[in-house]
């Protein structure tokens, strides 16, 4: 996946005066540039420089080219969903009513402060009323079916070994804190954030109703808890591995696997059909350590922590306390962000999840053009070519691997704009009630829609992404792409633009999201989306030997004092960012080939391509944010992602007349891609 967003927020507000070239919407803007930085140095400062003094407002973690896209797209979104709520009498059922109500009642403020946290009275009722660990695989599926997290994650999609059927799968469960080993390290900084988490905790129960003393009794219980559930989990990297993860089991044999937990109860509780025999485990070892816990743990400590999961997981849709507390600790103490995005943001944001292609279908009609379609869809199909080049010209792979990846290559799939199926929402029932309820009837929904898909073969027409997404996807299991009109606006793509610009400014996604179907993990799965070996072992060997420079080559770089990017834990990411910069190049070539091309404002066309490439990555991020990002996710931070590819690309060095080669990486001269 692209997450050009990662864990950043989203929209800016920023003046126009305050960022150099904010008037116009250009794939190359020279005024964002530093022509004093040496390109061959620093690209990054060479083609953003400027841009680096443009300040972050202070609702984000980070600030640039994502952020103008978003604020251009939601006030598209913010128009439709202002209209919609003041529409007169739309009919019941229709899209107009549904996003109408459900946007309506997230900005009542009014209503939301007078309800406060007794819209969840029922459920927080059920939790008390536990009598004994018997008790705990009916909660759980009562709480998994309305979409709040808590003990191990329940999903259904396709079976990693056979990409045509939907199978129920079983994973560890998401932590509090962002990743599993926040709970164990020693530092000050760690043990300083374990304790503001603490707090949080704290002030959470406190809000809704425990005294203070208590409060702290159950926030110590859930922090203790979470860290025997942490000591169990796998790390990043080690979730990486999709055969490591993978573990088929038959239904029964779930209660010898992890038998102190009754999971014909839970399995009752979400209605999964006695038809289902099978399941996926993805870490055995977690799920023995959890159903431990259900006896080992006192009946108080599981109330406490289902609690906190059920108002963690809706604390953004309670009252002005409650996301004021949820913001300071995810938000400021996590991100370093200084202030909430305007309610209206927030309330789109939550649209968007919960009915996301109701809306979908009304922006589409104002953002992406059928001709804009159609030159995005010629874009995926030399990006294609191009890999297939690639693939011919890789000394390194034998002919009978270079056939079956060939093979893969043509069947992969490339959606392009926005589904041309929509989404069937009509028993969704959104009114004007509390904004908690109607965010909770959404996730309800979808864990049924998802829950009907078993016994049924995989729909390879449904989206991941809603339309006005600013992000892309590749899905292994459907060996398919995805491109959504969110993303391809202007500076990334404009139909208008010529070829040096629209494929530099969009390497970042569909050279990426293409070259993520030959990563370490995407190569894993074979033509029809099945996790099936079909490499020769001499080319495993060549292809394992230059992914390791590709970590090496990460591992090195620096982003604070002390902290260093764990290439491993990036690697997918960052063979995605380097062969798409890679492919797109050619791309570009393939695409302009007999075509006239210009210098424009000193740059040549090729430079052109590589500006566009580095500003489509021009942010800038707070500290608090880089150290989250580096610590718990799989993406690197933002400026690596142009100086890796560049580094590893000659056609680079080439363009801008390097002379020293030692900012060349390793990578280059034994390339993956």
């Amino acid at each position: 996946m692209n997450l050009r967003l990662f864990l950043f927020s989203t929209a800016t507000m920023v003046l126009a005066a305050e960022a150099p070239g904010a008037g116009a919407v250009l794939g190359v803007d020279t005024a964002y540039m530093n022509r004093t930085a040496a390109p061959c140095a620093d690209f990054y400062a060479f083609a953003n420089g400027s841009y680096d003094k443009v300040a972050i407002p202070g609702a984000y973690a980070a600030y640039g080219v994502n952020q103008e896209i978003d604020d251009r797209n939601w006030a598209i979104l913010r128009g439709i969903l202002e209209s919609s709520a003041k529409a007169a009498n739309p009919p019941k059922g229709s899209v107009l009513q549904r996003i109408g109500d459900f946007y309506a009642s997230g900005m009542d403020e009014a209503a939301i402060e007078k309800a406060g946290v007794t819209p969840l009275s029922d459920a927080m009722n059920r939790i008390n009323a536990m009598k004994g660990p018997a008790g705990i695989a009916p909660m759980l599926a009562w709480l998994h079916s309305r979409g709040v997290a808590g003990g191990f994650t329940f999903l259904i999609a396709a079976d990693d070994k056979d990409s045509s059927t939907e199978i129920a799968q079983i994973n560890q469960t998401r932590l509090g804190l962002p990743e599993r080993d926040y709970y164990f390290r020693t530092d000050d900084a760690s043990k300083l954030l374990r304790e503001k988490y603490l707090l949080h905790i704290a002030r959470i129960f406190e809000l809704a109703g425990d005294d203070p003393v208590s409060a702290k009794t159950a926030a110590n219980r859930v922090l203790a808890l979470e860290r025997r559930l942490a000591e169990a989990s796998r790390r990043l990297v080690d979730l990486r591995d999709p055969i490591a993860n993978y573990h088929k089991v038959k239904r029964l044999e779930l209660s010898g696997l992890a038998k102190e937990f009754n999971w014909p109860v839970y399995f009752a509780g979400i209605a999964l059909p006695d038809s289902q025999k099978d399941l996926l485990v993805g870490q055995p070892d977690f799920l023995k350590a959890f159903a431990k816990l259900t006896r080992e743990s006192s009946l108080n400590d599981w109330k406490a922590y289902l609690r906190w999961n059920l108002l963690n997981g809706t604390a953004s849709e309670l009252n002005q306390a409650f996301e004021e507390q949820d913001f300071a600790f995810y938000g400021a103490t996590l991100s370093g962000r200084k202030e909430m995005l305007p309610r209206w943001k927030r309330v789109l944001q939550a649209t968007d999840t919960a009915i996301g292609e109701d809306l979908g279908q009304l922006y589409v009609k104002r953002a992406f053009s059928p001709s804009a379609k159609a030159r995005a869809m010629e874009m995926v199909e030399f990006h294609k070519e191009a890999m297939r080049l690639s693939i011919q010209n890789s000394p390194w792979m034998s002919e009978e691997t270079k056939k079956s990846a060939y093979k893969k290559l043509g069947t992969m799939g490339a959606k392009v704009g926005y589904p041309d199926t929509w989404r069937d929402y009509s028993k969704l029932k959104i009114r004007r009630q509390p904004y908690v309820l109607n965010v909770l009837a959404a996730r309800a929904f979808e864990f049924k829609r998802r829950m009907a898909k078993l016994g049924k073969p995989v729909d390879r027409a449904e989206w991941g992404m809603t339309p006005q997404t600013n992000n892309a996807y590749y899905n292994p299991s459907l060996n398919e792409m995805a491109f959504p009109a969110g993303i391809l606006q202007p500076p990334f793509f404009d139909e208008k633009a010529d070829d040096a610009v629209n494929y530099g400014a969009l390497a970042s996604t569909i050279g990426h999201e293409l070259t993520h179907g030959f990563d370490d993990q995407g190569r894993q799965y074979d033509e029809q989306g099945n996790l099936k070996d079909w490499w020769a072992p001499s080319d495993v060997s060549a292809f394992k030997e230059r992914a390791d420079l590709v970590v090496k080559q990460y591992d090195a770089y620096e982003v604070l004092p002390g902290l260093h990017i764990n290439g491993s834990q990036s690697l997918g990411e960052n063979i995605a960012d380097v062969g798409g910069l890679k492919i797109s190049y050619v791309a570009y070539k393939l695409a302009s080939k007999n075509k006239p091309l210009k210098t424009v404002e000193g740059l040549t066309p090729d430079q052109r391509f590589f500006v566009a490439f580095a500003q489509g990555w021009r942010t800038n991020v707070r500290p608090e944010s880089l150290r989250l990002q580096v610590t718990s996710d799989v993406h690197c931070p933002i400026r690596f992602r142009v100086l890796g590819p560049v580094a590893d690309l000659p056609e680079f060095f080439e363009s801008f007349g390097c002379k020293d080669d030692g900012k060349r990486s390793d990578a280059a001269t034994k390339s993956v891609w």
